[in-house]
């Protein structure tokens, strides 16, 4: 029966980033004695202080490995142990599946077919320490192997008849280095890949209106205050239910991290689940401030929500405030202004029991309505100053800018690109708007434009931009 091989316990960064002072750690895995170069030789060469650990076998190599060791030098001529070290390197296999997961240890390369048992030493080894840099030692006449122990997983090879102090020195040096910058790399490459995961999964989580059918139209602007971030805490959705009512909903989680950008996205689907279920209003909301009680990571969790239902003939709605800042109504020739907010109810997760009255708004024939989350109107005007945009301020930076005729996703960029500009660089805070509009004279060139008869076609006519349009990002 074979002995299993002791696996030492292996940390997470190679072992060459704490060497103190310069100062470096060798481990010499070899059974000869007369191949054995003394510390005082290596230190004279290297110009700094190393330390010779040698073990004649592996069984004695597990025990000595530990982490200030910089680098192994490694025989490959050293004899298999009983068994077999590829055998005792597969017994040992389950022990280090926790504890030597090293970058990119899973990847490494197999045994050309044939060296398999030449280089099993060396297998065993980069089992066992995966996070140490490896030099082997290998006969003048094998350079084939000694090509194949790098390929496998080695950091360099040496001939053990030209082996000397100064050459020894220089390869342990670079062996370390390659080695760390093996690991960088990979860690980078697994960086890299993490961040293009987590970017594909926040934009599938960003709302996709569903609007089709629906003579309004609908722009929408989306930046999260984090950095290299796809979601915030802000939230927003907006459904067309079969009765050709049109809800909206745009909401905020007080903070600005990950965990509060999970329940914004958590919010937004039990909102949109629920709209088409049939609830709104006080009814909706007070589910929703449930899922939130249930969801949340404390009770100091709030989160403000604004609500709007129109009705098909898209000349009123009602209207839900939970803490939140009120819409923005912009009638054909007059002023922008903000709606009613004194009848509103308190965020979501503040009191138990709580009420959210709905209002009825008459909006008009013609109408633009801008929901918004504060993170437009807290920004700073002016560098340096202490003075907040405020809703005033956003009025009338909207009602500037509908006098120069700007609609829809040209009015909505041109609003932000102020408020940064305003703010004197990129705005802390989440920031989400979205605008809803009814225009009786495009309505009508619609009409016009379906009525009129056309070429017949067998392919399946096309979706309203509207129902199949996510918001677009800006900022960095």
């Amino acid at each position: 029966m074979p002995v299993p091989v002791p696996v030492p316990q292996q940390r997470d960064v190679p072992a060459a980033e704490t060497s103190h002072g310069g100062d470096l750690t060798v481990l010499v895995i070899e059974d000869d004695p007369a191949c054995s170069i003394t510390g005082p030789e290596l230190s004279a060469a290297a110009g700094t202080r190393v330390r010779i650990r040698t073990a004649r076998n592996l069984t004695e190599a597990g025990r000595l490995l530990t982490d200030d060791v910089d680098c192994i030098l490694l025989d490959l001529a050293l004899p298999v142990p009983a068994g077999s070290a590829a055998s005792a390197s597969t017994a040992a296999a389950p022990a280090t599946a926790s504890t030597t997961a090293a970058p990119g240890a899973e990847h490494r390369p197999e045994p050309a077919p044939g060296r398999a048992d030449e280089l099993a030493v060396l297998t065993h080894v980069l089992r066992i320490a995966p996070l140490h840099a490896v030099l082997v030692l290998t006969a003048q006449d094998d350079t084939e192997l000694a090509a194949e122990a790098v390929r496998v997983g080695a950091q360099d090879y040496l001939f053990r008849g030209e082996l000397d102090a100064r050459v020894l020195s220089r390869a342990i040096r670079y062996a370390v280095e390659r080695k760390r910058a093996d690991i960088a790399q990979h860690q980078l490459t697994e960086s890299g890949l993490r961040a293009q995961e987590n970017a594909r999964l926040e934009r599938g989580l960003l709302p996709t209106p569903l609007l089709e059918g629906s003579d309004l139209s609908f722009a929408a602007r989306y930046r999260p205050g984090r950095s290299r971030a796809l979601l915030g805490g802000d939230f927003y959705d907006t459904v067309r239910t079969p009765d050709g009512t049109v809800h909206a909903m745009i909401g905020d989680v007080c903070g600005h991290g990950p965990d509060e950008a999970a329940l914004g996205v958590e919010l937004r689907i039990a909102w949109r689940a629920l709209t088409l279920a049939g609830l709104c209003g006080d009814q909706l909301l007070s589910t929703l401030q449930q899922v939130l009680e249930h969801e949340r990571q404390s009770e100091e969790i709030f989160a403000t929500l604004c609500t709007v239902d129109i009705a098909p003939d898209g000349r009123r709605a009602g209207l839900c405030l939970a803490g939140h800042p009120a819409p923005l109504l912009a009638r054909h020739g007059r002023p922008a202004r903000l709606l009613p907010y004194e009848d509103g109810g308190p965020a979501l997760g503040l009191l138990p029991r709580a009420r959210w009255p709905r209002r009825q708004v008459e909006l008009g024939g013609e109408w633009s309505l801008m929901m918004y989350t504060d993170g437009l109107i807290e920004g700073r005007v002016g560098a340096g100053s202490s003075q907040r945009l405020g809703q005033d301020g956003m009025v009338a930076m909207v009602n500037s800018r509908l006098e120069q005729g700007l609609t829809g996703e040209d009015l909505l960029e041109a609003a932000v690109a102020e408020v940064r500009e305003l703010n004197g660089g990129e705005l802390t805070d989440d920031v989400a708007v979205l605008l809803l509009g009814r225009d009786p004279e495009r309505i009508r060139r619609r009409g016009r434009s379906a009525s009129r008869p056309g070429p017949v076609s067998t392919a399946p006519a096309a979706a309203p931009a509207a129902s199949a349009q996510r918001p677009p990002l800006y900022g960095p």
